[in-house]
């Protein structure tokens, strides 16, 4: 699995965390290859760059997944919804992550740097990367329903 990584400066230092959390699911065996694509440094920076950057490499097929990260995941994720084909999922809670693979099938997870613990955002993305989505019936349905609303808005 690819996953691209992303932040403002405020998500940087979750955003190092959570790349420990998956280099060790990578060490133990997972298949992951991660791309850190930004921000390297505490200079401010724009969470919307960031969220469209990780969000077209999820979008064009170079990331299976993304992980992006601001002060409160609220501002990077609308980012990132605006490009088609990404469903985020803004999580502060290990419910919302579960559900928001399993009945939405999000392909980025957002988390907020300024709202969540290190130990709480190590829950949620764990979660987030082990729920998978449960295909088919009423969630396939609704899901193929976002597509076609995103199909007909998004030029």
């Amino acid at each position: 699995m690819k996953i691209v990584v992303a932040s403002d400066h405020a998500g940087l230092d979750l955003k190092l965390e959570m790349i420990k959390v998956l280099e060790e699911r990578k060490n133990s065996g997972e298949d992951i290859e991660i791309n850190d694509i930004g921000t390297h440094d505490k200079n401010s920076t724009d969470y919307p760059m960031w969220g469209e950057k990780a969000a077209v490499e999820v979008a064009e097929g170079r990331a299976d997944k993304g992980l992006i990260i601001c002060g409160t995941g609220m501002g990077i994720s609308l980012a990132a919804n605006k490009v088609k084909g990404v469903r985020a999922a803004v999580c502060s809670d290990t419910y919302t992550a579960k559900m928001s693979r399993e009945h939405n099938n999000c392909n980025m997870l957002a988390l907020g740097a300024r709202t969540l613990g290190t130990g709480l955002a190590t829950d949620i993305l764990n979660i987030w990367l082990d729920t998978p989505f449960e295909e088919g019936g009423r969630h396939q349905r609704r899901v193929d329903m976002l597509v076609d609303i995103e199909n007909r808005r998004l030029k």
